[in-house]
Order: structure tokens, then C-alpha cells, then sequence
């Protein structure tokens, strides 16, 4: 989903139910850790040489760019063995390129989508009160992330990479979670 629709607490909230088992799949990054982050919680954090060295390797899956006010910045999921896909199930967050990248090399049967919506008049909110708390909001960057998500998860975007199945999330938070949770124990049961 698009950014400050509740991802992070919605991805938490399923890691932590036992129930559901899941594993967290770390993807990388170039951009600077904002704080309250922790390396290889939310992202891998590493510079533009670490990604180089891990592309000449042939581990880099796929890769996003973006052209920041602060330089261009990547996210990108490495083939690092720590995935183990006969063992466990794991939960990622991306964006439309990364779903079809990762559907792509990992298959359509096991990577399965759950998009995430919530009302732009509340993402504007949320992702004001966040950029408040960091050690030196960058409110430039934010809106330019703001604009740039009603592109990138248009609803013919969403519709061409066959995301038809959306999760909303606009103040009915343990509601979207519980529609999310069943959703992957449905996916569960049929994979059985």
C-alpha cells in the first residue's frame, strides 16, 4: 500500500500472532535509517557499495530507485538465503514493482498479494505527525513520497497487476487487521 496506511503496524501486528507463524522478509536499502529504526528489523541498511558488490554477486531479486531530495535511494530484495520457502512463510511489504518482480522469481502460487488502503486525508495526517518526530523532518521529502504513491498505486495500476482484493484501513485498524489475519489463514488451509 501507499505510505503511512498503517503498513508497519498492520505487518507487526501479523508477526506477532503466533497463530499465523510468519516470518519477516527483510528487503535492503541505500536511504538513511530514520530514527526508532533497527537494522534488519525494518530494512538491511547499506550504502551504494554494499548494493554494487551484492548486484556483481547476482543477488540483487529486483530493485526500486527513487530520485529523493536527498539523492536517489534504493529498495531492493536480495537472494540471501535467508529466505527458506519449504520451511516457512514469510510477510514482505513493497510496491507494485516488487510484487511482480517477486511473484515473478518465487511464483505466482507463493506470493500472494494483500493491499492496503486507507483515505488520503488520513495518510496526510499520519505521515505529518511521523515526520514530526524525526530528528530532522524533511516535510519536502515526505510530500514528494505523498504524490508519488497516487501514481505508483493507481487504480489501473492496482487493477494491471491483478490486485483486485483490498484491505481498508481508515480507523477500523484491528478490523483491517482481523479481514488480513483470516485472509492468510485462508491462503494457509489451501496450500495444505
Amino acid at each position: 500500500g501507499k505510505s503511512a496506511t498503517g503498513k508497519d503496524h498492520i505487518y507487526n501486528s501479523l508477526l506477532c500472532d503466533q497463530q499465523l507463524g510468519l516470518k519477516p522478509f527483510v528487503i535492503y536499502t541505500t536511504r538513511p535509517m530514520r530514527s526508532g529504526e533497527t537494522e534488519g528489523v525494518e530494512y538491511h541498511f547499506t550504502d551504494e557499495d554494499g548494493l554494487a558488490l551484492l548486484e556483481k554477486e547476482g543477488k540483487v531479486v529486483e530493485k526500486r530507485s527513487y530520485r529523493t531530495i536527498q539523492g536517489i535511494w534504493h529498495y531492493f530484495t536480495v537472494d540471501d538465503e535467508a529466505v527458506d520457502l519449504t520451511e516457512n512463510t514469510y510477510l514482505v511489504m513493497g510496491t507494485l514493482a516488487s510484487f511482480r518482480k517477486l511473484r515473478s522469481y518465487y511464483g505466482k502460487e507463493t506470493v500472494i498479494p494483500l493491499y492496503v488502503q486507507t483515505d488520503d486525508a488520513i495518510r496526510l495526517e499520519r505521515a505529518m505527525k511521523r515526520e514530526k518526530k524525526q530528528a530532522r523532518p524533511d516535510y519536502e521529502e515526505m510530500c514528494r513520497r505523498f504524490l508519488a504513491d497516487s501514481r505508483d498505486f493507481s487504480k489501473e495500476k492496482l487493477s494491471r497487476t491483478g490486485i483486485f482484493e483490498i484491505f481498508e484501513n481508515n480507523g477500523r485498524l484491528e478490523e483491517c487487521i482481523s479481514l488480513i489475519r483470516d485472509r492468510i489463514k485462508e491462503e494457509q488451509v489451501e496450500s495444505v
